[in-house]
């Protein structure tokens, strides 16, 4: 049973600042959980905060419970701010009155409508002094997935922002049921193998000054690597984690983990690269360049065998393109949307290459033919850069925007959702993030994700579920 009511400081302090909060704070699933975790909300609190249509409404449900749930609501409350990335709600609440100037009662009005869109959520620091480099660059391409907000980039270079806050969201990957394994493995890719498959991150974090002096380390990235190691060994991956290599020794690597015997007794493999980028490659800290098309040759049914018929999935962490997404302003009224529905066709070719097919004792009966490439998903954590923004956005304490909502995502909805949903909700995540820093260029800066896919069943993982034979 909570002790009744909340400290009048505190109380005082929701009403400070419940316009703004009631404006900027994002009420999602984390931030729910943490108070749950607390046993601030129980669970038809969360549900009823959770059933408002917009961020608004949540909000300030939220704010009228808060005050009623004893001592503890308030400092779990700002606990959960940071652990959500909302820094800038959790320092308007905890200054003192003296500092801000005022103290004057706020009354929580229920919102009516909510602007679409505004949602900030991550921190910046501004206060950090730029300094000036070379315009110059042996570099092909933008070379980060972004640049760290304390340094000035020139136009034709993509940015990383490193932003602080607190560590990865570490709730355990949540199991599948017994029943729900039993209602979709029969549709499914088969996935009990235990281990899962075979899992490999490469994450390149500290470059190679002289031979790639544009290069900045990439503070946060061993973040990245560790928050993915844990999340594939609790989904039963055997994960193997190189860090700060070469594009050859990167090659080098890959070409190791294919061959492994291994591959034959398991269900799947996952490829996870973190370096910087350029579209359609990403670098080594020699700053020369790997090829992803090379990577997703390396494991197509031709060159990996042992993997055909297999799920194989990639995730890559880099940026992809030149500039800054800044976002745009929603249009009121219903979406629009334009779907060019453009295909290649690969005609006239059903002919050429049977004999190479006809294997000894199979004269008069061809094996069943594949397609050079299938099975394969990849999740780009930016978009392949035309004339859009492709950076990805990078924290030095909890590691990028996509592997973040990659690790969230894996962790809570594995259990019972798909691999290509559980991108979509990535996606989701992603696309209503926005960086925070009032009065520079990158306020309210975006990224978008995406993911390109050839699996042709659904692909659940079905954590922590091995059947009984």
């Amino acid at each position: 049973m909570l002790e009744c009511g909340m400290l009048e400081r505190d109380k005082r302090a929701l009403r400070r600042g419940s316009n703004i909060l009631i404006k900027q704070l994002v009420v999602d699933e984390l931030l729910i959980q943490s108070l749950q975790a607390d046993d601030i909300l129980t669970e038809s609190m969360a549900e009823s905060i959770m059933a408002e249509q917009t961020s608004q409404k949540r909000s300030w449900r939220l704010l009228l419970l808060l005050p009623k749930r004893g001592p503890r609501a308030f400092s779990s409350f700002c606990s959960a701010l940071r652990e959500t990335e909302q820094q800038h709600l959790y320092d308007l609440l905890t200054q003192s009155p003296e500092k801000d100037g005022k103290d004057m009662p706020v009354e929580i009005i229920q919102p009516e409508e909510e602007p679409e869109g505004n949602t900030g959520r991550l921190v910046m620091p501004t206060a950090e002094k730029k300094r000036e480099r070379c315009v110059d660059s042996s570099l092909p391409f933008p070379t980060q997935e972004e640049i760290a907000a304390k340094r000035g980039r020139t136009h034709a270079e993509a940015m990383e922002f490193s932003l602080d806050a607190d560590s990865p969201i570490n709730t355990p990957v949540l199991p599948c049921t017994p029943d729900f394994y039993l209602s979709r493995c029969h549709q499914s890719y088969k996935m009990n193998s235990s281990p899962r498959g075979l899992a490999l991150v490469i994450s390149n974090v500290t470059f190679d000054p002289c031979a790639a002096p544009d290069l900045d380390p990439r503070k946060g990235g061993e973040v990245d690597d560790e928050v993915l190691r844990k999340v594939f060994t609790e989904l039963d991956y055997l994960v193997t984690v190189h860090r700060d290599l070469t594009a050859q020794n990167m090659r080098s690597c890959i070409e190791n983990f294919c061959s492994q015997p291994d591959h034959r007794t398991v269900d799947s493999c996952v490829v996870c690269l973190l370096s910087h980028g350029v579209d359609g490659a990403i670098y080594g800290t020699d700053g020369q360049l790997l090829q992803l098309d090379w990577v997703f040759k390396s494991f197509d049914n031709a060159h990996c065998p042992l993997l055909q018929n297999k799920p194989k999935v990639f995730f890559i962490q880099a940026c992809r393109g030149e500039e800054m997404d800044c976002g745009v302003e929603q249009i009121d009224g219903p979406a629009r949307t334009c779907s060019p529905c453009c295909e290649q066709l690969d005609a006239g070719r059903e002919g050429q290459g049977d004999a190479h097919c006809r294997q000894r004792g199979d004269i008069g009966r061809p094996r069943i033919k594949l397609p050079q490439r299938s099975d394969m998903i990849c999740g780009f954590a930016s978009l392949k850069g035309q004339r859009i923004c492709t950076a990805a956005m990078r924290n030095t304490k909890r590691g990028s925007w996509f592997i973040q909502e990659l690790n969230t995502a894996l962790r809570l909805q594995a259990r019972d959702t798909h691999l290509s949903d559980i991108m979509v909700q990535v996606n989701r995540r992603i696309k209503e993030r926005e960086g925070y820093a009032p009065g520079t260029a990158h306020h309210r800066c975006k990224e978008m994700s995406e993911f390109t896919s050839s699996l042709c069943k659904d692909l659940y993982l079905f954590p922590k579920y091995q059947p009984q034979y």
